[in-house]
């Protein structure tokens, strides 16, 4: 079968969302500090989890700088590394068991293994995103991060636009990849719905068992109830209804006959003698002599 829409587009969102969360959790730049007293004007410093950067318009960056201000010893810091670095180790572990999951080698995926991967990199997306938040939150608190007093000023860096924008793909990737509960699910619903054919079912407290009389029907209500359309030879007499009223008199059927022999004459073989007599001197019907 082809692999799901949702599998696809989870496992395209999640590697960027690593990329993006790797490259903003060692890279030095999560606040910028410019306008230092005594200094030139183009003097800018880089800070990161990791390391501090000293960048002009004159000179190349350089990495390393000493950490004058306590900068790295600030719990901020510190609780930002164990959550970025959490987040990237949970990531990879969610991309390998979403690799098993999806299969695309194979006909079929593993639902449920999907499903828990997207699991795994939905919270992956929210160990990185906690710490960009908290960062971005307290970014000009000199109290929380240590930096120099007025006309110093401190601006948001690149690194925390890549963190907010790994966090958010993994986030969407890790959703995207749990929708895959949806036909595991379904599957075992269905599965549990057909009970196997040899097993008697199981009672419950709700379900009581009622052995109730069967009721004395009518004999044509009984015999229609059995499947039949008709009733039977024996109930015709008692389904009629009785006649309401008194018979009317019928008079007798009259018959005709004709005493004439409508053959007479279409005989070639008899002669006319040897005919009947018509009758028509017979009788009480008077003939031509008579007349």
């Amino acid at each position: 079968m082809r692999t799901p829409v949702v599998m696809t587009l989870g496992m395209v969102l999640a590697p960027c969302g690593l990329l993006l969360n790797l490259t903003a959790t060692l890279a030095p730049g999560w606040r910028l500090v410019k306008g230092f007293l005594n200094q030139p004007v183009d003097l800018e410093l880089y800070q990161g989890l990791w390391d501090i950067c000293r960048e002009q318009t004159s000179r190349e960056r350089q990495c390393g700088q000493p950490d004058v201000w306590g900068y790295f010893e600030a719990e901020l810091v510190l609780v930002a590394r164990g959550l970025m670095v959490t987040s990237l180790a949970a990531t990879a572990l969610g991309l390998l068991l979403a690799s098993l999951g999806v299969r695309c080698w194979q006909e079929r995926p593993r639902f449920a293994l999907a499903g828990l991967s997207g699991v795994v990199l939905f919270a992956a997306g929210l160990l990185s995103l906690i710490p960009v938040s908290w960062y971005n939150h307290f970014l000009e608190d000199r109290t929380v991060l240590p930096a120099d007093a007025s006309p110093v000023t401190v601006h948001v860096s690149y690194s925390l636009v890549l963190g907010y924008l790994g966090s958010c793909l993994l986030l969407l990737g890790g959703f995207s990849l749990a929708l895959s509960f949806a036909p595991w699910c379904e599957e075992r619903c269905r599965g549990c719905r057909k009970a196997p054919p040899g097993s008697p079912r199981r009672g419950s407290i709700s379900t009581v068992h009622v052995d109730w009389p069967e009721p004395a029907l009518a004999p044509a209500i009984k015999y229609y109830s059995d499947g039949q359309h008709l009733p039977r030879p024996a109930d015709l007499g008692a389904a009629r209804k009785p006649r309401v009223g008194f018979p009317m008199p019928r008079p007798r059927p009259s018959a005709y006959t004709n005493p004439v022999d409508v053959l007479r004459g279409e005989r070639a073989d008899t002669p006319d003698a040897s005919l009947p007599s018509t009758g028509c001197c017979q009788g009480s019907l008077p003939c031509d002599s008579d007349l």
